[in-house]
């Protein structure tokens, strides 16, 4: 069964779609929106999914209003800008690296923006405002240590995740030492920011994430053809016309950003960028391809990963107020211990598989 369509417009324009991954996209954008609505009425003064949606359409009583707009829907837009920006991050560090391990949760980042964020709160005891800020410069300043110290005339996925995995190393013992010499109330602080949670997010956290998403996810888009053309090898690549580490280093920048600015707004949140793009990967793969081991392109996965991403962070959010009774985890526990169990199964399968 053919999965790709051509469209041709009357002025003899033509555009190849991925039927498959168009469906996923759709089905997974429902689940998260629906998430969302169920969210945002879950708390102390819960609100039926009906009413929620009639109060975003300005149609609510003023205590709706107030509740709905002001305390649950930003931390919602937030859940779903960062699960949108780990799912599209960790689906290019994928693909970069062409490794299913390539995330930033293994290549270190996530513990480079958290090197950020306690630096600000051990050394300084910064406000929120500085912390957020803390965390995206260390993210960035990790992501660019790991590219000039995998750089050797280009930069390859191997070498990425080795290195990384160094590094992550290395900024995960500074992390351990700057808990040890600080105090017991910016380590209580340090803990629960590093734990990754969505709690208190408000318009302030909204705003900048979205008009991060705004500009990079229509750039990351438009070098999607680049990057499917990296997948036959550099030097394919470069014959087609593909100039390759222009199309690396700008996809890399890209996939740093998003990653250090969700990091920055809500924690180190784990699993879903490592996750999101695994699991868009395995609803947009044809099924004749299921049996022979074979692996969708990286193009059209970026958007289902994306979608992806954000569903799972929403829909754990949820789980993370609603399945544990008075006790409501952090976002970053369930996602954890989701990701957690998904990883092993992840190694299981590839060694089994035999590329591992």
């Amino acid at each position: 069964m053919k999965t790709t369509r051509v469209l041709r417009t009357p002025g003899g324009l033509s555009l190849r779609v991925d039927v498959r991954a168009v469906t996923v996209v759709v089905l997974l954008l429902l689940v998260a929106l629906a998430a969302s609505v169920v969210l945002i009425g879950t708390g102390d003064f819960p609100i039926p999914p009906g009413d929620v949606v009639r109060t975003l359409l300005g149609d609510g009583n003023a205590g709706q209003e107030f509740i709905v707009r002001e305390l649950r829907l930003p931390r919602v837009l937030v859940g779903l800008l960062v699960g949108a920006s780990l799912g599209l991050g960790g689906a290019l560090f994928q693909a970069v690296t062409r490794n299913p391990l390539g995330s930033p949760d293994v290549l270190g980042l996530g513990q480079g923006a958290t090197a950020g964020a306690l630096t600000m709160i051990v050394l300084f005891s910064g406000s929120a405002a500085q912390v957020t800020l803390g965390a995206l410069v260390g993210g960035l300043v990790t992501g660019l240590a790991i590219y000039l110290l995998a750089w050797k005339r280009g930069v390859h996925g191997y070498r990425l995740v080795l290195v990384g995995i160094g590094v992550s190393a290395v900024v995960t013992a500074v992390n351990g030492y700057l808990l040890t010499i600080s105090d017991l109330v910016d380590a209580a602080r340090a803990v629960v920011w590093m734990t990754g949670s969505l709690n208190g997010r408000d318009w302030d956290q909204v705003w900048p994430l979205l008009a991060l998403c705004a500009v990079l996810v229509p750039l990351v888009l438009a070098n999607a053809r680049g990057l499917r053309m990296m997948e036959m090898g550099d030097d394919v690549s470069n014959a087609l016309g593909v100039r390759v580490e222009r199309v690396r280093a700008l996809l890399m920048v890209a996939a740093v950003l998003l990653v250090a600015t969700a990091t920055a707004a809500a924690g180190p949140v784990s699993f879903v960028a490592l996750t999101a793009p695994q699991l868009a990967r395995r609803l947009t793969l044809p099924r004749w391809l299921k049996g022979a081991g074979g692996a969708p392109t990286p193009g059209p996965n970026l958007l289902p990963s994306l979608c992806m991403g954000a569903a799972l962070l929403v829909t754990a959010d949820w789980a993370s107020q609603r399945l544990f009774g008075a006790d409501q985890l952090p976002v970053g526990v369930v996602t954890g211990v989701l990701g957690g169990v998904y990883l092993l199964w992840l190694l299981v399968t590839e060694r089994k598989a035999g590329r591992i």
